[in-house]
């Protein structure tokens, strides 16, 4: 299956990263799929994954992952593993990722689908993404595939100094993704990256007053 048109979507969003470019061209998204929605993959367009979520375009997954600026030797949290599609393409792109799915049977399915791709570097674990993973941090790489009002605190916390996170925010008017960055022990918005629509992160820091 081709994924040309992926790196062409990529690319008219703004990604010049060619390291990334490459994984999207080598990454099969069709493994990353439900079965009944791999005539979808090769499109730049969301698929339904189960529990009410889609698993994002991938033009809008390179957008963020390239705002991380990755350079391969980056610890990255992932909160949002779904089918494990951009797990994967992190993986290639750092040297190792963690990743939180709240939902058991999605992390079923993307640990599947990861070793069935052939992806190294890159673990899936069941458990509440707004708490992070303390044990391992700190990170610093941090993207959040689903939006709330502000980043949740131990994420910001667990966020290595001068490190970078990634999330969508929701405000009165909609949903915008975010690069921060980690300057003198804050989370210090860097930029907008580009409007975009997610579901609603879940958790028992979803929410909490901006950390300070």
């Amino acid at each position: 299956m081709e994924f040309e048109t992926l790196v062409k979507a990529a690319q008219w969003a703004g990604v010049e990263d060619p390291r990334l470019l490459a994984a999207l061209a080598t990454t099969p998204r069709d493994r990353f799929v439900p079965p009944r929605h791999v005539g979808r993959a090769p499109f730049d367009e969301p698929i339904p994954i189960g529990h009410g979520q889609p698993t994002s375009q991938p033009s809008l997954i390179a957008q963020m992952i390239d705002a991380l600026r990755l350079s391969g030797a980056e610890t990255v949290l992932e909160i949002g593993t779904g089918y494990g599609y951009q797990t994967a393409l992190l993986a290639r792109m750092a040297r190792r990722v963690y990743s939180m799915e709240r939902h058991a049977d999605l992390a079923r399915h993307a640990r599947a689908n990861l070793a069935a791709a052939g992806v190294s570097g890159a673990e899936v674990l069941v458990g509440d993404g707004t708490a992070g993973l303390p044990e391992h941090a700190p990170f610093e790489a941090v993207v959040v595939s689903a939006t709330a009002r502000t980043v949740p605190a131990p994420l910001a916390e667990q966020l290595a100094e001068g490190g970078r996170l990634v999330m969508p925010i929701h405000e009165e008017l909609g949903e915008t993704v975010v690069l921060f960055g980690k300057r003198h022990g804050r989370l210090v918005q860097e930029r907008l990256l580009t409007p975009a629509r997610f579901v609603p992160l879940i958790g028992e820091h979803a929410d909490d007053p901006p950390c300070r």
